[in-house]
C-alpha cells in the first residue's frame, strides 16, 4: 500500500508549517484580501481547524472529526460567499504556501489536484 500524503509529507509538523504559511500569506498578501476578509480578525481558530482537517484529509489521525464530527465542508462554508474569485485566491495562497515550505514538485502537483476538487466544490455563488 502506498504511504499517505500525511506520511510522505512528514506528518503533523509539516502540515502545521503549511497551515501557518498559508495563513501568514493570507494575512499579508493583498491579492488574498478577498478570502482574508471572510475570516475572523484572530486567525488562531482558523489555523487550528485547518490543521486538524488537513491532518485527517491527508491520511493522518482524524483530529477534526474527533473534535467536531464530520467536516461537512460545503455546509460549513455556506455562510460565506465563495465564488470563482475566492476559490482561485484560496488555491493561489495554498500553492504559494506549499512552495514556500519547500514541498517537492510532485507532492505539490498531487495536492494541488486534490485541493482543486475540494475548493471547486466549496463554490456557492455565481462569479
Amino acid at each position: 500500500m502506498m504511504p499517505s500524503h500525511f506520511e510522505r509529507l512528514g506528518g503533523e509538523e509539516v502540515i502545521r508549517k503549511l497551515v501557518d504559511q498559508f495563513y501568514d500569506l493570507m494575512d499579508s498578501v493583498p491579492e488574498y484580501y478577498g478570502i482574508r476578509k471572510l475570516h475572523p480578525q484572530d486567525l488562531s481558530g482558523s489555523r487550528q481547524k485547518l490543521f486538524m482537517f488537513l491532518t485527517g484529509w491527508m491520511g493522518g489521525p482524524p483530529l477534526y472529526e474527533t473534535a467536531f464530527g464530520h467536516p461537512m465542508l460545503r455546509a460549513r462554508h455556506l455562510p460565506f460567499p465563495v465564488g470563482n474569485a475566492e476559490r482561485d485566491q484560496w488555491m493561489a495562497c495554498m500553492q504559494q504556501a506549499m512552495q514556500a515550505i519547500g514541498l517537492d514538485e510532485r507532492m505539490r502537483a498531487e495536492l494541488t489536484q486534490s485541493f482543486k476538487k475540494t475548493a471547486d466544490h466549496m463554490r456557492n455563488k455565481e462569479g
